[in-house]
């Protein structure tokens, strides 16, 4: 049997200088444990909640430069896209179908109305009535300027003659060949045909004048009857209805052969050729924005960039319609009312105190957010100034280095301090 070395060994009792270090370190991590019970209990005396850390999002603040922006929702329309209607009552007959490819001046549909019709043909046989009495007129005109002009003229021979007359009377008055009495009478007829002659070419000028005039009135009857006949001539010619544009035919809005009213759309048609980007802003942005402002397309997994070209002045369930144009070449494969998703591009601020936007913003109103201390958040007041899709404007309440509860502040009540358990 193999003896073991207990009774070999001896106890050593350790030296009074090392039992006092013991007490000593004994005494300190019991006064360290205290202490950090009464901090803890104190702690939890001060707060009204305990929430696990496991269901908060805690974010720290910096300093930064921080970009306005704003995060909408849209879709892929045509820039022309005219939608044709019908000019007059009739019935139609459509010459293409839904989704076919068009060319500008095509013919897309023809519309039948009798009225329109019967209006064209009363107002060209007007014009041919009126072009038929202005060529009568000018014959009529002919006419009297000929007979004023022969009154003129036969009294012109008549004073001639007279003159003539007196002529010879004067070469023998002299010599008492002719009574003087003859020779008065020669001079009367002589005034008097040279005051007939006088009036007569008067009567003629102003006979002239009077048929031109009269002419002049029926040419300008004819010249409105024309315009009357061109104006029915552009109705009937509106009841082809032509392509405006290239395109294709978006939607019909008629069944063919069936009868419209005056004004009832017919088709709309759609030009892929130059397309533009229509978004959804909520109405709080829109004091923010401006023609001319930058925008960020996702189109799937491309991107694109453009310039907010309109935006529309009526606000529509809570937002505001405004569309963007393309920089530079479209965007290859768009389709016609295609979903996608944009940031417009509001402002950037440089240097500003930067927390990431979370929850609290909503819930508290940007009043208030809970900083950490110690493992207790403090519900603290601050004042927000810009913000963005991801971050958020602090313009006092908190600074740089500070710990904040962003998201999960939803169980605290709006305590003023809760404790949060790792």
């Amino acid at each position: 049997m193999i003896r073991d070395t207990s009774s070999q060994d001896a106890t050593i009792s350790a030296p009074p200088a090392h039992k006092a270090k013991r007490r000593i370190l004994a005494a300190a991590l019991a006064a360290l444990a205290l202490g950090g019970a009464a901090l803890l209990l104190s702690a939890w005396r001060g707060s009204e909640h305990a929430v696990s850390a496991a269901r908060l999002r805690v974010a720290e603040v910096t300093r930064g430069t921080l970009v306005r922006d704003a995060s909408v929702n849209g879709r892929v329309v045509a820039a022309v896209s005219p939608t044709l209607y019908a000019t007059a009552p009739a019935t139609v007959t459509l010459k293409v179908a839904a989704g076919d490819t068009v060319k500008k001046g095509q013919v897309l549909a023809l519309l039948e109305s009798p009225d329109l019709s019967d209006a064209l043909k009363r107002e060209q046989s007007s014009y041919q009535q009126l072009e038929a009495e202005v060529a009568r007129q000018r014959i009529l005109a002919k006419k009297q300027k000929l007979l004023a002009q022969r009154e003129a003229d036969t009294a012109e021979i008549d004073r001639l003659s007279a003159q003539r007359t007196l002529e010879r009377y004067d070469s023998v008055v002299q010599e008492g060949i002719i009574a003087k009495i003859d020779y008065q009478k020669a001079k009367d007829a002589l005034n008097s045909a040279g005051i007939r002659a006088r009036h007569a070419t008067q009567a003629a000028t102003l006979e002239g004048d009077d048929v031109g005039l009269a002419l002049q009135t029926k040419v300008a009857e004819l010249d409105r009857q024309r315009l009357s006949m061109a104006n029915a001539q552009r109705r009937v010619d509106e009841l082809s209805v032509r392509a405006p544009v290239d395109g294709f035919i978006g939607t019909l809005s008629v069944q063919n052969r069936s009868v419209v009213a005056a004004n009832a759309a017919l088709m709309t048609l759609v030009d892929l050729s130059r397309l533009e980007v229509e978004l959804e802003v909520p109405e709080t942005y829109v004091d923010d924005m401006g023609l001319g402002m930058s925008a960020d397309i996702a189109l799937g997994n491309a991107s694109a960039s453009g310039k907010l070209s309109a935006l529309s002045p009526e606000v529509v369930k809570n937002q505001v319609l405004a569309r963007v144009r393309f920089d530079g070449a479209q965007p290859k494969g768009l389709r016609q009312s295609q979903r996608v998703s944009a940031r417009l591009l509001i402002e950037e601020k440089r240097d500003v105190i930067l927390l990431p936007r979370g929850p609290f913003v909503e819930s508290e109103g940007g009043r208030f957010a809970y900083v950490m201390q110690d493992g207790v958040a403090v519900r603290t007041p601050i004042k927000l100034g810009a913000t963005s899709v991801s971050s958020v404007e602090i313009l006092s309440g908190l600074k740089p280095g500070d710990k904040v509860v962003i998201a999960g502040t939803d169980s605290f009540a709006n305590a003023a301090r809760v404790v949060i358990n790792n």
